[in-house]
């Protein structure tokens, strides 16, 4: 224990250790009645919440509950409350024990009965589920009567739980009161595993509504995609007979529908990727029930299979679709890139090649004007040397200014040859 004490904890240790204790199911008694609502909620909202359920606390004179808590419990005497913060939505779950003297009345008892209606209208956010479930014990009541007058006979769905301890019908269908409904039948179960049990009940509800929310986004998005899709194809057909004055207005619009693609695809993308963990959510869920079949009655995971799986393919191939589109603008734009690229440097070349053959005839000429500039400077020397020649006959020159300039010509053009090459040596190549 000393030593322990002394070791430096990491900061998120206990928070981290907990977390194996989130939302622990409670121990539930039979008869029951409990109600189930789902509120989606932005940051405000949830935060809103939480001031609500401390207001409510406040009411009955109990202890404020603790501002980091993501799961709260109240027992307020007439009922029990359960609040749960989850990353887009709240839940509340509203318990109590039901008179076993009323269960043959055409109208159940609600959990939602004893609840403050006034305090229960200002639950922040949207309704997103609503629940009503009864837990009975099967020797309280005859159950056809229950299900006739609370449940759908024609969308009916039931299927034994537990390992066959219990029974559960329901329709999934919208009541008149915006409620869906649910009996479950349970027999000699203990208050825990039938806590379990219902709270993998109303999770399944709750996860089945949250992994739905994907589907209008994908609706709307297979409009934006199939429009993007074909002038994606136009665009292809295009670069294929374009021209190079073509290609910047072809880039251009490339250029606007990637944009058009990438912000379709992030403000779906996480949509999608919610909806695919809330659908394996729901297929858990549905395992951990551990359901078998009742004679004649559809199983509540064959009714999932059958409604959910178009909704989680649509949801599924339109993130799918998303990704192969944004693949192909990503390839198209690199290939008319590659074309630009290809031609701007058959430019460069050609340029290049010009600016040789300039560089050519350059030196040509340069090479003509090297043959003037001998003669020119050969002129002017020996012209200078014939001047020298008449000065010095004075002084006793013996041969005549004519023929002495005549002999030193192949010496000065030799001179003045040797002297531009070694300056163009040292220029060019130095």
């Amino acid at each position: 224990m000393y030593l322990q004490n002394q070791l430096h904890q990491h900061p998120e240790r206990v928070a981290l250790h907990n977390e194996i204790h989130a939302r622990p199911p409670e121990a539930i008694g039979v008869p029951q009645s409990i109600s189930h609502v789902v509120m989606v909620c932005d940051a405000a909202q949830r935060e809103a919440s939480r001031v609500h359920m401390a207001a409510l606390a406040r009411d009955h004179h109990q202890a404020q509950p603790d501002g980091a808590s993501t799961h709260i419990r109240l027992d307020l005497g007439a009922f029990r409350v359960r609040w749960e913060l989850h990353t887009e939505f709240v839940t509340w779950t509203f318990m109590r024990t039901v008179n076993a003297q009323t269960l043959g009345e055409r109208e159940p008892e609600l959990a939602l009965d004893v609840v403050p209606r006034q305090w229960f209208a200002g639950i922040p956010g949207q309704c997103l589920a609503s629940l009503h479930l009864w837990v009975l014990s099967t020797n309280a009541v005859d159950t056809g009567p229950w299900i006739k007058n609370l449940l759908h006979e024609e969308t009916l769905v039931a299927s034994t739980v537990a390992d066959g301890f219990g029974e559960v019908y329901t329709d999934f269908a919208v009541h008149a009161d915006g409620f869906s409904r649910m009996l479950l039948l349970v027999g000699g179960m203990m208050p825990r595993r039938l806590g379990r049990l219902v709270q993998g009940l109303l999770e399944i509800e709750t996860y089945r509504m949250a992994a739905l929310l994907g589907l209008p986004a994908a609706r709307d998005a297979s409009q934006v995609l199939a429009s993007a899709e074909r002038e994606l194809a136009e665009l292809a057909q295009a670069i294929r007979a374009a021209t190079p004055n073509d290609e910047p207005m072809l880039l251009d619009r490339l250029t606007r529908l990637a944009g058009q693609v990438e912000s379709q695809h992030a403000a779906t993308h996480s949509r999608f990727s919610a909806s695919a963990a809330y659908f394996e959510l729901v297929d858990k869920r549905i395992e951990d029930i551990a359901e078998s079949r009742l004679a004649g009655m559809q199983t509540i995971r064959e009714f999932m299979t059958r409604r959910l799986t178009p909704a989680r393919s649509t949801c599924a191939w339109s993130a799918r679709r998303q990704d192969a589109l944004s693949q192909r603008v990503s390839r198209i734009s690199n290939l008319l890139r590659t074309r630009v690229e290809i031609e701007q440097q058959q430019s460069s070349q050609a340029l290049l090649a010009t600016m040789n053959k300039r560089q050519d005839m350059q030196l040509k000429m340069q090479s003509t004007v090297e043959g003037l500039s001998v003669a020119a400077i050969t002129y002017y020397i020996v012209g200078l040397i014939s001047y020298l020649t008449k000065g010095a006959q004075h002084w006793g020159w013996p041969w005549s200014p004519e023929l002495t300039a005549a002999a030193t010509i192949p010496l000065v053009v030799t001179g003045v040859w040797w002297s531009l090459r070694r300056l163009h040596h040292s220029v060019f190549k130095g």
